[in-house]
C-alpha cells in the first residue's frame, strides 16, 4: 500500500493544515485498498460495507472566520425538512473509512451525520508507524477546548446547511467516546450522547484540564456508556469512579438520567469491525442501543 505523497501544505494562522488530497486519502474507498489506519491492523474480511443508496456523503470544508475544518457529512437524499444531527468523534485515528461507513449508517436512518477531522492541525495520524507515536504527536497536541470549538463550528454549519439545533446529538469511539462525554458537559446544544468505550479518568494538563470523572456535575446532556467488561485500557473501575460522581451530582437530571451498558466479555474497540477487536454481538446491540437512546431523547 503505497502512502507516498507530495505534500502542499498551507498556513491557516500559522498552523500547519493537511491538505484536502490528504483528508479523501483517509476516506478512500475499501476496494481501493485504501481508507484505514494501518497501524489498527485492520481485517478486511469482517467489515461492514454502507452503500450510497438514499443518502449523499462525501467530504466538505467548513468555513468559520480563520478555521477551516475537514469533515465527513451524510444525509438522506428524500428528506427536505430539517434534519436531526448526529456528530461523530473518531478514534485516534482520525476520520477514515470507518467512521465514514458509520456517517452513512446514520444518514440511512434519517440523520445529517457529521465526523469532524479533529486532528488536521497537528497531523495526519496514517503517516505515523505506532499509537504511541499517534497520542504523543497528534492526540498529545489537540486540546479539548480546541475539539470543543470545533463542534461549535460543525453545529453552526449543520444548522445552516439543513440540521435541526434543536436535536443534536453525539457519540463517538475510545478517544471520542471521552470526547462525547466533555461535550455533553459544555455545549448546550447537545440533547444526548453516546459514548462507546471512552476514558473517563486521567492525569490533568494545560490541553486536558479536566476528564469526564471530573465534568459529571457539569453534564448538561444524558449520555449512554457502552464498556466493555475486559477491556484492558479502561477498567471497570474508572466506569464506577464515573457512577459516582454522576450519584453524587444532586439535582442533575442529564447526570441522573445517564447511564452504563457493559458487555462483560467485549475488550476495548468492539464496535470497530475493521480491527480483530470487533465483536458483532456487543456491537450490534450497542449500536441499536444507540440508536433508541438518541430516539429516547428526542433527537
Amino acid at each position: 500500500m503505497d502512502f507516498d505523497h507530495i505534500r502542499d501544505v498551507e498556513a491557516l494562522s500559522g498552523v500547519a493544515l493537511r491538505t484536502r488530497r490528504e483528508f479523501l486519502r483517509n476516506t478512500s474507498v475499501i476496494g481501493a485498498g485504501l481508507g484505514f489506519a494501518l497501524v489498527a491492523q485492520p481485517t478486511f474480511a469482517q467489515v461492514i460495507q454502507t452503500d450510497f443508496t438514499g443518502i449523499k456523503a462525501g467530504e466538505e470544508i467548513i468555513k468559520d472566520g480563520d478555521t477551516e475544518l475537514y469533515a465527513y457529512v451524510a444525509r438522506p437524499t428524500s428528506n427536505t425538512d430539517k434534519l436531526p444531527i448526529v456528530i461523530l468523534a473518531s478514534e485516534i485515528f482520525g476520520v477514515h473509512e470507518h467512521i465514514a461507513d458509520v456517517a452513512r449508517r446514520f444518514a440511512k436512518l434519517g440523520y445529517l451525520a457529521i465526523a469532524p477531522e479533529f486532528f488536521t492541525r497537528a497531523g495526519d495520524p496514517t503517516e505515523l508507524g505506532t499509537m504511541a507515536d499517534i497520542m504523543s504527536q497528534i492526540v498529545a497536541k489537540t486540546p479539548d477546548k480546541q475539539v470543543m470549538g470545533d463542534i461549535e463550528i460543525a453545529l453552526k454549519w449543520a444548522g445552516q446547511h439543513g440540521g435541526d439545533l434543536g436535536r443534536v446529538g453525539i457519540t463517538g469511539f475510545c478517544w471520542g467516546g471521552r470526547i462525547t462525554w466533555l461535550a455533553c458537559a459544555n455545549i448546550p446544544q447537545i440533547r444526548a450522547g453516546v459514548a462507546w468505550y471512552g476514558r473517563l479518568v486521567g492525569e490533568k494538563s494545560e490541553n486536558f484540564p479536566a476528564h469526564p470523572v471530573d465534568l459529571a456535575a457539569q453534564i448538561k446532556a444524558p449520555v449512554l456508556g457502552l464498556y466493555g467488561g475486559k477491556d484492558t485500557g479502561i477498567g471497570l473501575d474508572t466506569v464506577e469512579q464515573m457512577k459516582a460522581a454522576l450519584a453524587a451530582a444532586k439535582g442533575n437530571k442529564a447526570a441522573a438520567a445517564s447511564k452504563f451498558e457493559i458487555y462483560p466479555d467485549a475488550p476495548h474497540a468492539f464496535h470497530a469491525d475493521y480491527r480483530a477487536t470487533y465483536q458483532p454481538g456487543p456491537a450490534k446491540d450497542g449500536w441499536a442501543k444507540c440508536v433508541e437512546w438518541f430516539k429516547q431523547n428526542g433527537i
